[in-house]
Order: structure tokens, then C-alpha cells, then sequence
């Protein structure tokens, strides 16, 4: 008989489903009566679009938010009738079909897209579309100038039915930045031009600048996931993962003995190592070397030497030796220390860290809340 995936496994990722759904939940009520949308690209930052997405269509979410065509057309099957999936990306040439063919709002640009869209709209008793306008972040989206010189003239032709118009704040994660001021204003006022359009601005730490960025519906992503939207304030999101990794040698070690690639840490007095199969290849950041720690029988251990790629060693010398043997697991993410403090060990943001989890986990999705 074969073996347990969860017996194989070098780590196992447990992910808290009815977590997401109750954060889901948590942003529903503090947004109404605006809606509240979902963020699920990138395979819902690293989780599960498919058992993330078909969760919070339970619970009511019906407007999923995607990057790509592909994603889009994944969730597609997953969703139920009702759902309105949007494509972020928008119209990239050539995809016109699949975005028909799965009933697929595209995001809409830049002016290129818009004539396009416009054109295989008319063939047709009409498409919905949703209209992105730049406010501040230089990134996707209609200019000022593109703005103006479609907003009078947008309303002419019924071919497109616009869903909604979109902006998205460059940094609402502090919010005392005085562009978050100038991006609503400058998008109220382009609502503003464009009459009864439907209007979303706020992400998940948009949401909580509060009612004057909810407008008709907000669009959360990271926060669903554990992400703190509020940083520098107590985490108002529940945890939703927890990152379990295998132990595979325990060894006794002298002074002097240096750990891992490039002999980066030095021991400076006897002690007791771990080594644990997880590695870069698994998206545990190889900038978490010598900084990143663990959590083995109610002690934290920190990590020593370089993460390599599908290995890392932590010092268990004051871990009680029943907990130290080779098959247990060592905590990398729990409730204690979640994407947000290892990603300040490894100086990136929980975002990346998510999204940089890896397929060799064992993944073991839990309907009711896990132990994090």
C-alpha cells in the first residue's frame, strides 16, 4: 500500500478555509452597505484559488477579481452561475474568445483596449467591462489625459455595459500619506463625470481609511489571507496558515563548527542543530539566513547559516531533546509568528511571502479553524 502524501512530505502548509471566509465575513460587515469583493490572483496569493474562491461564494461573495485570462478561465468551472469573474490584466490582444467563451469581464486599460472591446461588443447585444483609471500609481490604467478624452464621449454607444470604474491607492498602507486624500479626491471627481458608474477604490488597507474610500464596492486581497492591512497596528485579520517542516538529522555539534553554504555562522559553544526540508526552492526566501527562526516544543529556535535550496538548520540546543528527533516538525509559520514577522526577518512584505510558499508542501485544507 502506498504512502500518506502527509507522510512524505519535506513540510505541510494547513490552511485555514473557514478562516478566509470568516475574514471575509469580518470585511462584509465593516464595508456595508458598500460590497465587498474578493482578490483571488496568483492562485489566491498561494492557497487555492479554486477551494478559496468556491468558499467565499457560499458565503455571498459573488465578484471575483483575477491577473490573467488563464486564472480567470480556471475559476470559471469552480464558481457558480452567478459569479462575475473580472481580468485585471484586461483585453490582451488575441484573447477576445476566451473572455466570450467564459463570460469574463476584462479590466479596461488604456484607450487601445477600449476601442477593442468596444468593437466586438458591438457584434454582439453588448459586453460588461470595467473602466481602470490611473490616480497616482503610474502603473495600469487610464492617464488624465486618456481620461479626458474619452469620459464625455464613453456613454455614447451602448455596445459596452460598464460594470464599474476602478482606481487602486499606491499607498494606503500608511494612512497618513497625503496621496491616499489626492487619489480619492481625484477619483470622485471622475466618477463624478461619468455619473451613476459603479465605483471601487479600496483594496484591503484601503478599507480601512474608511467610509469616504468604501464607495459601491471594495476589492480585499492579502487581508483574506492573514495579510495585516493596518501595519504598525494589532493584526484586525485572523491567521490563516500554518507551515510545518520536517525534521531529517539531528546532530551534536563543537565550538567551531561552521553551518551551511559559505560558513556564514560559527558556533561559538557546543549545541544541538535540526535540519529541516525546507529550502529557497520552496519559498522559504534565502534572505531569511541567519535571521529567520522557528518554533519547536514551546521554545523559539532561530535559524542558523544560509537557507539552501531544500534545506535550512535551526539551533534546538535548549529545545528538551523529546521534541528533537528526526520525523517531528519544527513550526515555520503559526499564529506566534506569522507572514507578516517572518517577513520583516526576510525584509520583504507578507505578500511576497504568501505567494512565495511552494508546491512540495503537503497542503491540508481545514473547514474549521486550525490550531495557528
Amino acid at each position: 500500500m502506498a504512502s500518506d502524501p502527509a507522510d512524505r512530505a519535506g513540510a505541510i502548509l494547513e490552511i485555514d478555509i473557514e478562516g478566509i471566509a470568516a475574514n471575509w465575513r469580518s470585511l462584509a460587515h465593516r464595508v456595508a452597505p458598500a460590497g465587498c469583493a474578493a482578490v483571488v490572483k496568483a492562485d489566491a496569493y498561494g492557497l487555492g484559488a479554486a477551494r478559496v474562491s468556491a468558499a467565499l461564494a457560499k458565503e455571498g461573495c459573488r465578484l471575483f477579481f483575477t491577473a490573467t485570462v488563464d486564472e480567470a478561465i480556471a475559476l470559471r468551472d469552480v464558481l457558480p452561475a452567478v459569479s462575475e469573474i473580472a481580468v485585471f490584466n484586461g483585453l490582451l490582444p488575441g484573447c477576445a474568445e476566451e473572455f466570450l467563451e467564459y463570460r469574463l469581464i476584462p479590466v479596461l486599460n488604456h484607450p487601445g483596449q477600449i476601442a477593442e472591446w468596444q468593437r466586438i461588443a458591438s457584434c454582439r447585444a453588448g459586453l460588461p467591462a470595467m473602466l481602470h483609471l490611473d490616480t497616482g500609481m503610474a502603473r495600469l490604467g487610464l492617464t488624465t489625459r486618456e481620461f479626458d478624452s474619452v469620459a464625455d464621449r464613453i456613454f455614447d454607444q451602448d455596445a459596452i455595459r460598464w460594470r464599474a470604474l476602478i482606481s487602486h491607492l499606491a499607498c494606503a498602507d500608511r494612512e497618513a500619506h497625503p496621496l491616499n486624500g489626492t487619489q480619492r479626491d481625484r477619483f470622485a471627481a471622475a466618477r463624478g463625470r461619468l455619473g451613476s458608474m459603479t465605483a471601487s477604490l479600496a483594496a484591503s488597507s484601503g478599507i480601512f481609511l474608511g467610509r469616504d474610500f468604501h464607495f459601491d464596492f471594495v476589492r480585499p486581497g492579502a487581508a483574506l489571507y492573514g495579510v495585516n492591512p493596518c501595519p504598525g497596528a494589532p493584526n484586525p485579520m485572523r491567521q490563516i496558515i500554518r507551515l510545518r517542516g520536517r525534521i531529517l538529522q539531528v546532530r551534536e555539534v563543537d565550538p567551531g563548527q561552521s553551518v551551511g553554504y559559505g560558513a556564514t555562522h560559527v558556533m561559538d559553544a557546543p549545541g544541538r542543530l535540526a535540519t529541516v526540508a525546507v529550502g529557497y526552492a520552496d519559498g522559504w526566501l534565502r534572505s531569511l539566513s541567519n535571521r529567520g527562526s522557528g518554533s519547536l516544543g514551546g521554545k523559539r529556535v532561530p535559524l542558523l547559516g544560509r537557507v539552501s535550496m531544500d534545506l535550512v538548520v535551526f539551533d534546538v540546543s535548549d529545545v528538551d531533546p523529546v521534541f528533537v528527533r528526526p520525523g517531528n516538525f519544527i513550526d515555520l509559520l503559526d499564529g506566534a509568528y506569522g507572514v507578516d514577522a517572518v517577513a520583516a526577518d526576510a525584509g520583504t512584505i507578507g505578500y511576497e511571502i504568501l505567494t512565495s510558499l511552494g508546491r512540495r508542501y503537503h497542503r491540508a485544507y481545514r473547514d474549521t479553524p486550525s490550531q495557528c
